[in-house]
């Protein structure tokens, strides 16, 4: 548009009368530019607006690096490409720096070569094997039939086993390489061996060729079969083979019971009494939100809240809800308030008694303890016991999880769920197979798509395989806050804008962990110890992170040490322990419940189930419906 003046004006926005004023001051110092818009700006003006970066081009930046992440993290499984390259090459240039470790790794490996070459020679001359070189780990059983004991497989296999020794050694040790980098590359190249095992090749696998041979190669046409309907299973989003004779409610989930309060994210239950007394305080139990609930109410047989409810408790469990991008913005503090907290008040107000007994398992320990150490501060706390089964507080020492905690493995993580509003199940689950993938993926894979063998599923694996979701922002805080900065045992997590602290609980404490926990390993369990200032019953049972926690009476094979220590009493550190701890053999259950009784009141009559007049109305039959959603 032509002014008068004969000028264009500039859409750019009007500057303010501050600006023209300076313009136009009588101080002869200032340089002044006229500019065709109407107003006089100072000379450095025009530049620092080009320089500013403007909201868009910096949103755009964003968009386009987080996008890029999650369309990468689809075909890594969630891991960040950066994360391993850093480890590689803080291996690689402290290994060209190391001449030592160098000539060290040249000799191993003409050892090793030595050896497998005496031992072929041995099994070639004796048709009916030789004694192995080496054997393979406890926990490794690919190798464990009779069959790799016969020239060649045995030579297959030693040499398998020889070269993942050598890696070991190649991987760990290296002088100047991080811990952390260290234990990405030894699990990395750990993964790629066993990729390369023997186990997983027609020709050099025993078991596959002797079944070819008796069925005809039809193991092969089952195999694929299976293949594909596995495949079409995944791409359908559909839980595996087997699952359908699992169902919460019907076959598992069925211990009686009714929803009592229901709120965005959790559904609680309250369960039907089964003796006509009952003891004094309630039981509330917090499951991890990673999990569906049920895990702790499979089949009647192995039904922990069962269990419970059959010695004469009033049981109580959270169930989560399996949140939608719509929930990406809770966060940890909502899963507190809107979880336990507004559980236990549901509870109070139902049962009318002031004291409960909290039992928290995996993460959802870890959240009832930030809950009872927060509720402490106060003059009054809830809980009259507290039970944490695989709960870790400290995660300095988190196990093999800690190999995807870094800063550029979360930014990755976060990323994609930024895109998506949550972690996808899928995206989750891969990450515990990669820990377990002799068992998990290649033995799996070999028997049912080279062998043509179906497993039949039991309630645990099935119910393994109900995944859930977890939204954005609470994933990318627990990981944070939790993993990588370990801010609850070192007393950095605020809960209403202040720190809280362990040592601040004191209600009795009741600890177990579990011997092959890959989880929560049982010596990072045992920190409750280090941490508290209240008296603690540790118990340590064999099995895993939920096998041993699923340990019911009459289990096979099961036993436990387990030993109280004192708020007064010196530290005992973990070896010394599980040391000097007798074994007992059974289910560490009726410990527990002794444990409980001893910290409960006397028997009362069963309250009701839920208290509509408070606004707690029992609604629809357990399990609910949170647990089924998919």
């Amino acid at each position: 548009m032509t002014t008068k003046a004969g000028t264009i004006r500039s859409s750019t926005p009007n500057i303010p009368d501050s600006a023209a004023d300076s313009a136009t001051s009588p101080d002869k110092t200032k340089k002044t530019r006229t500019y065709k818009v109407g107003r006089m700006l100072p000379a450095t003006a025009l530049p620092s607006i080009l320089e500013r970066d403007s909201f868009s081009s910096t949103a755009f930046a964003e968009i386009l690096d987080r996008s890029t992440h999650a369309a990468i993290g689809k075909f890594t499984m969630g891991l960040s490409p950066s994360s391993l390259l850093s480890a590689y090459f803080d291996w690689l240039t402290h290994m060209v720096a190391a001449p030592g470790k160098r000539v060290q790794l040249s000799e191993k490996a003409l050892r090793k070569w030595m050896r497998l070459y005496q031992f072929a020679i041995s099994a070639l001359m004796d048709s009916n094997g030789s004694d192995c070189t080496v054997d393979p780990l406890p926990q490794d059983r690919r190798f464990s039939k009779e069959e790799w004991q016969q020239w060649p497989f045995n030579v297959f296999y030693q040499s398998h086993l020889l070269a993942q020794q050598w890696w070991h050694v190649a991987t760990t040790g290296v002088p100047g390489v991080s811990a952390q980098h260290e234990r990405v590359l030894e699990f990395t190249a750990r993964q790629l061996l066993d990729l390369c095992s023997p186990s997983n090749f027609i020709l050099t696998n025993p078991e596959i060729l002797a079944k070819a041979q008796s069925t005809g190669g039809q193991n092969f046409v089952r195999g694929f079969q299976n293949f594909i309907e596995d495949w079409e299973r995944q791409i359908g989003n559909k839980p595996p083979v087997g699952t359908e004779d699992f169902r919460p409610g019907h076959e598992v989930a069925v211990t009686p019971g009714k929803v009592v309060f229901r709120n965005r994210l959790i559904e609680l239950i309250q369960y039907q009494p089964t003796t006509d007394e009952v003891r004094a305080e309630p039981i509330l139990i917090v499951p991890a939100w990673i999990m569906k609930y049920y895990i702790l109410d499979l089949s009647p047989r192995n039904s922990m809240i069962k269990y419970l409810v059959d010695q004469g408790f009033t049981v109580f469990a959270i169930s989560w809800k399996n949140p939608d991008p719509d929930d990406r913005d809770l966060g940890l503090d909502d899963y507190r308030t809107l979880g336990v907290q507004a559980a236990h008040e549901a509870i109070g107000m139902i049962t009318n008694s002031d004291k409960i007994h909290g039992v928290g398992y995996c993460l959802g320990g870890t959240l009832l303890a930030i809950e009872a150490a927060a509720q402490s501060r106060n003059s009054h706390s809830p809980f009259q016991s507290l039970s944490f089964l695989a709960a870790q507080i400290d995660f300095e020492e988190p196990g093999e999880l800690q190999l995807f905690i870094d800063e550029s493995q979360l930014r990755f993580l976060e990323d994609m769920m930024w895109e998506q509003g949550f972690l996808d199940a899928r995206q989750m689950s891969g990450a515990f197979q990669l820990l377990r993938s002799n068992d998990l993926i290649w033995s799996r894979n070999m028997r049912e798509y080279l062998l043509g063998e179906r497993s039949s599923l039991n309630d645990l694996m099935a119910w393994n395989a109900d995944t859930t979701r977890m939204p954005y922002r609470m994933h990318s805080e627990y990981l944070r806050r939790l993993y990588l900065n370990n801010d609850l045992a070192e007393g950095r997590f605020e809960v209403n804008k202040r720190p809280v602290s362990i040592t601040d609980i004191r209600s009795p404490v009741f600890c177990v962990g579990t011997v092959r926990d890959h989880v929560a390993p049982w010596q990072s369990v045992y920190k409750w110890n280090l941490l508290t200032d209240t008296d603690i019953t540790f118990l340590l049972t064999s099995g895993g992170h939920n096998g041993g926690i699923i340990s019911e009476p009459g289990h096979p094979r099961r036993s436990y040490q387990v030993a109280t220590r004192k708020q007064n009493d010196l530290y005992i550190d973990p070896d010394t322990w599980i040391a000097q701890t007798s074994k007992r053999s059974g289910s560490w259950w009726p410990e527990w419940v002794d444990w409980l009784v001893s910290h409960s009141g006397s028997t009362t009559a069963p309250p009701q189930t839920g208290n509509a007049e408070a606004g707690y109305p029992a609604m629809i039959d357990a399990p609910g419906s949170y647990v089924l959603q998919k």
